[in-house]
């Protein structure tokens, strides 16, 4: 019988934490500014026999009672995740609760398929230079951007683009976009650059874009446009050409997994993003085995929570076939997540049970 069946839910709470990003950030090619952190929702679960186990309530928590007094074993599957549809909002608190259960730490719950070092990206340089009053200085403000984050442990960029789509007209955007792919390039010639348009470019702008920085070794490029076969075909052939081959990464926005899933299939997009907490972690475990089949990689989409960055590097430690995962440099108050560290751009995960990570004080205190 399973550890797992010895266990009933006790109770469930939930509450709030708080981020806090080491500096504000700006705007996309869509969004204005994202801000400085924020407020999210968590979800905590004891059991009768005292485990605990929390995370990032994936969904409308809402009353559990239908919860209490359920087998854990019931809820939950160590070779599958959650079980029962009702509980996914606990998915990331139920995973935990687990590793806590079982003492293993949860990449191993998912089969240890891939490496406890995971290559972990800055996806942090937005389009800063455009809150500089001075244009002429603006460039300066994604470099010390870039610098500041390189001293946090990042050797990968993912810059952001698209200045044309609102924010310039097209053709100073471009050209600004140019610029500062080619001075982050000049300034850190070691990394790995990656950029993200946010589907702020059409088809042939971004051929533009990528001729003029064709040099550069882009290591990805990601959602340059709304995603259809014709756009995508498009850019293949673009990308066929170069020496060094950037990947396509896309399925962020709205995803329909089984159209990304077929143009992986047909060798148009390398890399799917669907998110981490949105999408859900069951759900990453659930499709990997396709993406797998496709010729594909991942990389959960993790931006806007420095927790989702340890839940992507989960499953690519336990699944295996993830590229990379977006960091997010900063921290969740409350939350202590010194047994993991990040160093010259591989996070290396901690060995604890569960995610690793205490239960931080929420509202609704436990007993």
């Amino acid at each position: 019988m399973s550890a797992l069946a010895g266990h009933r839910i006790a109770r469930v709470i939930t509450g709030n934490l708080r981020d806090r990003y080491p500096r504000t950030i700006g705007r996309n090619a869509r969004l204005g500014s994202h801000g400085a952190g924020g407020t999210f929702q968590v979800a905590v679960v004891k059991t009768n026999a005292g485990a605990i186990g929390w995370g990032i309530a994936a969904g409308e928590v809402g009353p559990a009672d239908y919860l209490v007094g359920r087998r854990v074993a019931d809820l939950f599957d160590p070779d599958v995740g959650v079980t029962d549809p009702r509980a996914l909002p606990l998915d990331f608190a139920l995973h935990d609760l687990a590793g806590q259960i079982l003492g293993k730490p949860v990449f191993r719950l998912l089969g240890d398929a891939g490496q406890t070092a995971v290559p972990c990206y800055d996806g942090a340089i937005y389009l800063d230079d455009l809150t500089v009053k001075n244009p002429a200085r603006g460039i300066d403000k994604v470099l010390a951007n870039c610098a500041s984050d390189r001293r946090l442990g990042y050797r990968a960029f993912k810059l952001k683009i698209g200045r044309g789509h609102r924010w310039m007209p097209a053709s100073e955007g471009i050209r600004r976009d140019i610029e500062v792919t080619r001075a982050v390039r000049a300034a850190h010639p070691d990394a790995r650059i990656l950029v993200d348009a946010n589907d702020g470019y059409t088809t042939g702008e971004f051929l533009a874009y990528l001729d003029a920085v064709a040099d550069c070794g882009l290591f990805w490029v990601e959602e340059p446009f709304r995603e259809t076969r014709a756009y995508l075909r498009r850019l293949r052939r673009y990308l066929d050409q170069l020496e060094s081959r950037p990947l396509v990464a896309d399925g962020e926005r709205d995803p329909d997994v089984p159209f990304l899933l077929q143009l992986a299939a047909d060798g148009l997009l390398d890399v799917l993003l669907m998110d981490v907490v949105t999408f859900g972690f069951t759900a990453w475990r659930q499709v990997m085995p396709r993406l797998r089949a496709a010729g594909a990689q991942a990389s959960p989409h993790a931006w806007g929570r420095p927790l989702k960055t340890l839940y992507a590097a989960h499953l690519a430690a336990g699944l295996g076939n993830v590229v990379a995962v977006e960091g997010v440099p900063g921290r969740t108050k409350g939350v202590r997540a010194d047994s993991y560290r990040l160093v010259d751009g591989m996070l290396h995960l901690s060995e604890a049970p569960g995610f690793g990570l205490p239960v931080p004080p929420v509202s609704g205190s436990l007993p």
